[in-house]
Protein backbone atom coordinates (compact mmCIF):
# COMPACT_ATOMS: atom_id res chain seq x y z
CA UNK A 1 0.00 0.00 0.00
CA UNK A 2 1.12 3.57 -0.70
CA UNK A 3 0.49 5.77 2.33
CA UNK A 4 0.53 9.55 2.34
CA UNK A 5 0.38 11.93 5.30
CA UNK A 6 -1.39 15.21 4.69
CA UNK A 7 -3.48 18.01 6.14
CA UNK A 8 -7.07 18.43 5.02
CA UNK A 9 -8.83 21.74 4.43
CA UNK A 10 -9.44 22.10 8.17
CA UNK A 11 -5.76 21.63 9.02
CA UNK A 12 -6.26 18.14 10.47
CA UNK A 13 -3.37 15.73 9.90
CA UNK A 14 -4.56 12.51 8.26
CA UNK A 15 -3.22 9.37 6.60
CA UNK A 16 -4.49 8.35 3.20
CA UNK A 17 -3.98 6.25 0.11
CA UNK A 18 -4.78 6.44 -3.61
CA UNK A 19 -4.32 10.20 -4.03
CA UNK A 20 -6.02 11.58 -7.15
CA UNK A 21 -7.48 14.93 -8.17
CA UNK A 22 -6.61 16.50 -4.83
CA UNK A 23 -8.37 13.80 -2.80
CA UNK A 24 -7.25 10.69 -0.90
CA UNK A 25 -8.97 7.75 0.76
CA UNK A 26 -8.41 8.09 4.48
CA UNK A 27 -6.76 5.17 6.27
CA UNK A 28 -5.99 4.48 9.91
CA UNK A 29 -3.04 2.59 11.38
CA UNK A 30 -4.19 -0.85 12.50
CA UNK A 31 -1.18 -2.29 14.31
CA UNK A 32 -0.04 -5.64 12.91
CA UNK A 33 -2.74 -5.37 10.25
CA UNK A 34 -1.03 -2.38 8.70
CA UNK A 35 -3.50 0.22 7.48
CA UNK A 36 -7.26 0.00 7.08
CA UNK A 37 -9.29 2.28 4.75
CA UNK A 38 -12.12 4.16 6.44
CA UNK A 39 -14.01 4.65 3.19
CA UNK A 40 -13.89 8.44 3.63
CA UNK A 41 -12.54 10.68 0.87
CA UNK A 42 -10.56 13.63 2.20
CA UNK A 43 -9.27 16.72 0.44
CA UNK A 44 -5.48 17.04 0.32
CA UNK A 45 -4.63 20.57 1.34
CA UNK A 46 -0.93 19.98 1.94
CA UNK A 47 1.38 16.98 1.63
CA UNK A 48 3.49 16.31 4.72
CA UNK A 49 6.50 14.05 5.09
CA UNK A 50 5.09 10.47 5.21
CA UNK A 51 6.21 10.24 8.86
CA UNK A 52 7.28 12.74 11.49
CA UNK A 53 10.87 11.49 11.91
CA UNK A 54 12.06 10.42 15.35
CA UNK A 55 15.56 10.81 13.94
CA UNK A 56 17.13 11.21 10.50
CA UNK A 57 20.25 9.10 10.09
CA UNK A 58 22.19 9.58 6.88
CA UNK A 59 24.78 7.48 5.08
CA UNK A 60 27.52 9.09 3.02
CA UNK A 61 29.52 7.63 0.13
CA UNK A 62 27.28 4.59 -0.24
CA UNK A 63 27.26 4.44 -4.06
CA UNK A 64 30.35 3.16 -5.81
CA UNK A 65 30.15 5.68 -8.65
CA UNK A 66 29.58 8.57 -6.25
CA UNK A 67 32.64 7.59 -4.21
CA UNK A 68 34.57 7.46 -7.46
CA UNK A 69 33.49 10.93 -8.60
CA UNK A 70 34.58 12.43 -5.26
CA UNK A 71 38.01 10.79 -5.55
CA UNK A 72 37.60 8.97 -2.23
CA UNK A 73 38.24 5.32 -1.46
CA UNK A 74 35.29 3.00 -0.89
CA UNK A 75 34.47 3.01 2.84
CA UNK A 76 35.04 -0.12 4.93
CA UNK A 77 32.13 0.79 7.16
CA UNK A 78 29.09 2.99 6.52
CA UNK A 79 29.84 6.70 6.80
CA UNK A 80 27.20 8.03 9.21
CA UNK A 81 25.92 11.50 10.04
CA UNK A 82 22.55 12.97 11.05
CA UNK A 83 20.11 15.70 10.07
CA UNK A 84 17.86 17.65 12.41
CA UNK A 85 14.38 15.99 12.26
CA UNK A 86 12.92 19.49 11.94
CA UNK A 87 14.49 19.66 8.44
CA UNK A 88 11.81 17.27 7.12
CA UNK A 89 9.25 18.64 4.68
CA UNK A 90 6.82 17.14 2.20
CA UNK A 91 6.04 16.72 -1.47
CA UNK A 92 5.04 19.97 -3.15
CA UNK A 93 6.53 22.05 -0.35
CA UNK A 94 9.33 24.52 -1.08
CA UNK A 95 12.96 24.05 -0.16
CA UNK A 96 13.90 27.41 1.33
CA UNK A 97 17.42 28.72 0.83
CA UNK A 98 18.26 30.43 4.13
CA UNK A 99 20.07 33.75 4.21
CA UNK A 100 23.24 31.99 5.35
CA UNK A 101 23.22 29.85 2.17
CA UNK A 102 22.66 32.55 -0.45
CA UNK A 103 25.96 34.38 -0.56
CA UNK A 104 28.06 31.49 -1.81
CA UNK A 105 25.18 29.70 -3.58
CA UNK A 106 26.45 26.20 -2.85
CA UNK A 107 23.23 24.40 -2.01
CA UNK A 108 23.28 20.93 -3.57
CA UNK A 109 20.80 18.10 -4.28
CA UNK A 110 21.23 14.43 -3.30
CA UNK A 111 18.56 11.92 -4.36
CA UNK A 112 18.20 9.11 -1.81
CA UNK A 113 16.13 6.06 -0.95
CA UNK A 114 14.70 6.60 2.55
CA UNK A 115 13.99 3.66 4.87
CA UNK A 116 11.47 4.11 7.69
CA UNK A 117 11.85 1.95 10.81
CA UNK A 118 8.59 0.50 12.13
CA UNK A 119 9.46 -0.91 15.56
CA UNK A 120 12.36 -0.56 18.02
CA UNK A 121 15.44 -2.14 16.48
CA UNK A 122 18.56 -3.00 18.48
CA UNK A 123 21.30 -5.51 17.63
CA UNK A 124 19.40 -6.61 14.54
CA UNK A 125 21.08 -9.10 12.23
CA UNK A 126 21.15 -8.51 8.45
CA UNK A 127 18.95 -11.56 7.85
CA UNK A 128 16.15 -10.15 9.99
CA UNK A 129 16.68 -6.44 9.33
CA UNK A 130 14.01 -5.88 6.69
CA UNK A 131 11.31 -7.13 9.08
CA UNK A 132 11.85 -3.91 11.07
CA UNK A 133 11.03 -1.71 8.08
CA UNK A 134 7.72 0.15 8.14
CA UNK A 135 8.12 1.39 4.58
CA UNK A 136 10.18 3.19 1.98
CA UNK A 137 9.97 6.68 0.59
CA UNK A 138 11.98 9.16 -1.45
CA UNK A 139 14.31 11.65 0.16
CA UNK A 140 16.64 14.40 -0.94
CA UNK A 141 19.57 15.23 1.32
CA UNK A 142 19.78 18.94 0.54
CA UNK A 143 23.27 20.11 1.47
CA UNK A 144 24.85 23.53 1.91
CA UNK A 145 28.34 22.61 0.71
CA UNK A 146 30.09 25.71 2.03
CA UNK A 147 28.74 24.96 5.52
CA UNK A 148 29.42 21.24 5.15
CA UNK A 149 33.07 21.78 4.23
CA UNK A 150 34.07 24.84 6.21
CA UNK A 151 31.81 25.08 9.25
CA UNK A 152 30.50 22.89 12.03
CA UNK A 153 33.89 21.77 13.32
CA UNK A 154 34.36 19.25 10.53
CA UNK A 155 30.94 17.64 11.09
CA UNK A 156 28.38 17.59 8.26
CA UNK A 157 25.28 18.01 10.43
CA UNK A 158 25.11 21.82 10.36
CA UNK A 159 25.25 22.15 6.59
CA UNK A 160 22.50 19.56 6.11
CA UNK A 161 20.04 20.54 8.85
CA UNK A 162 18.56 23.85 7.78
CA UNK A 163 14.76 23.94 7.76
CA UNK A 164 13.26 22.19 4.68
CA UNK A 165 16.60 20.53 3.83
CA UNK A 166 15.06 17.04 3.97
CA UNK A 167 12.13 16.66 1.54
CA UNK A 168 10.43 13.26 1.95
CA UNK A 169 7.54 11.72 0.02
CA UNK A 170 5.22 11.86 -1.72
CA UNK A 171 4.17 8.52 -0.20
CA UNK A 172 5.51 5.70 1.91
CA UNK A 173 5.37 2.30 0.21
CA UNK A 174 4.84 -0.63 2.57
CA UNK A 175 7.36 -3.51 2.37
CA UNK A 176 4.86 -5.99 0.93
CA UNK A 177 4.82 -3.90 -2.27
CA UNK A 178 8.57 -3.35 -2.32
CA UNK A 179 10.31 -6.57 -1.22
CA UNK A 180 13.71 -5.73 -2.79
CA UNK A 181 14.91 -2.19 -1.95
CA UNK A 182 18.35 -2.95 -3.37
CA UNK A 183 17.27 -2.95 -7.02
CA UNK A 184 15.44 0.30 -7.71
CA UNK A 185 16.06 2.94 -10.34
CA UNK A 186 16.78 6.34 -8.78
CA UNK A 187 17.11 9.72 -10.47
CA UNK A 188 17.14 13.45 -9.84
CA UNK A 189 16.18 16.24 -12.23
CA UNK A 190 16.68 19.98 -11.92
CA UNK A 191 14.45 22.03 -14.23
CA UNK A 192 13.79 18.92 -16.28
CA UNK A 193 17.48 18.08 -16.80
CA UNK A 194 18.59 14.71 -15.45
CA UNK A 195 21.46 15.21 -13.02
CA UNK A 196 21.52 11.80 -11.32
CA UNK A 197 20.56 8.43 -12.86
CA UNK A 198 21.45 5.20 -11.11
CA UNK A 199 20.13 2.13 -9.32
CA UNK A 200 20.20 1.18 -5.65
CA UNK A 201 22.09 -1.96 -6.73
CA UNK A 202 25.15 0.35 -6.88
CA UNK A 203 24.99 0.83 -3.11
CA UNK A 204 28.07 -0.41 -1.27
CA UNK A 205 26.06 -1.39 1.82
CA UNK A 206 22.62 -2.91 1.26
CA UNK A 207 19.60 -1.72 3.24
CA UNK A 208 19.71 -4.77 5.53
CA UNK A 209 23.42 -4.19 6.24
CA UNK A 210 22.79 -0.55 7.10
CA UNK A 211 20.03 -1.41 9.59
CA UNK A 212 22.23 -4.05 11.21
CA UNK A 213 25.18 -1.66 11.48
CA UNK A 214 23.19 1.29 12.81
CA UNK A 215 21.31 -0.84 15.37
CA UNK A 216 24.45 -2.33 16.93
CA UNK A 217 24.13 -1.51 20.66
CA UNK A 218 21.90 1.39 19.57
CA UNK A 219 18.11 1.51 19.54
CA UNK A 220 16.52 2.77 16.34
CA UNK A 221 13.15 4.16 17.39
CA UNK A 222 9.97 3.75 15.33
CA UNK A 223 9.76 6.37 12.56
CA UNK A 224 13.52 6.75 12.41
CA UNK A 225 14.35 7.65 8.81
CA UNK A 226 17.52 6.28 7.24
CA UNK A 227 18.76 8.09 4.13
CA UNK A 228 20.80 5.43 2.36
CA UNK A 229 23.19 7.59 0.32
CA UNK A 230 23.17 9.32 -3.03
CA UNK A 231 24.39 8.24 -6.48
CA UNK A 232 26.86 10.06 -8.70
CA UNK A 233 26.02 13.33 -10.44
CA UNK A 234 25.77 15.69 -7.49
CA UNK A 235 26.30 19.36 -8.22
CA UNK A 236 29.61 20.04 -6.49
CA UNK A 237 31.48 17.39 -8.51
CA UNK A 238 30.39 18.79 -11.87
CA UNK A 239 32.60 21.01 -13.99
CA UNK A 240 31.48 23.71 -13.64
CA UNK A 241 29.62 23.00 -10.40
CA UNK A 242 25.81 23.14 -10.45
CA UNK A 243 23.99 24.41 -7.37
CA UNK A 244 20.32 25.05 -6.61
CA UNK A 245 18.93 28.53 -7.19
CA UNK A 246 15.61 30.25 -6.43
CA UNK A 247 13.04 29.28 -9.08
CA UNK A 248 14.51 25.81 -9.69
CA UNK A 249 12.21 22.77 -9.82
CA UNK A 250 13.67 19.70 -8.12
CA UNK A 251 12.30 16.26 -9.01
CA UNK A 252 13.49 13.13 -7.22
CA UNK A 253 12.21 9.81 -8.58
CA UNK A 254 12.50 6.20 -7.45
CA UNK A 255 10.96 3.20 -9.18
CA UNK A 256 7.80 1.81 -7.54
CA UNK A 257 7.54 4.80 -5.18
CA UNK A 258 6.92 7.84 -7.36
CA UNK A 259 8.28 11.36 -7.84
CA UNK A 260 8.99 13.89 -5.10
CA UNK A 261 8.69 17.46 -6.39
CA UNK A 262 9.93 20.60 -4.61
CA UNK A 263 10.44 24.19 -5.72
CA UNK A 264 13.53 26.09 -4.60
CA UNK A 265 12.79 29.52 -3.11
CA UNK A 266 14.47 32.21 -1.04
Amino acid sequence: MKILRFTDNEGIVRLGTNPADGMATEVIAAGDKGYEPTGQLRAIHCFLAPVQPAAIICIGLNYREHAKETGLELPRYPVMFMKNPAAATGHGQPVVLPESCRKKAQTDYEAELAVIIGRPAKNVGPGDALSYVKGYTIGNDISARSWQKHAGGGQWVRGKSFDTFCPLGPVMVTPDELPDPDSLGISCRVNGQTMQQSNTSDMIFAVSELIAYLSEDTTLLPDTVILTGTPSGVGFTRKPPVFLSPGDRLETEIDKIGTLINAIIE
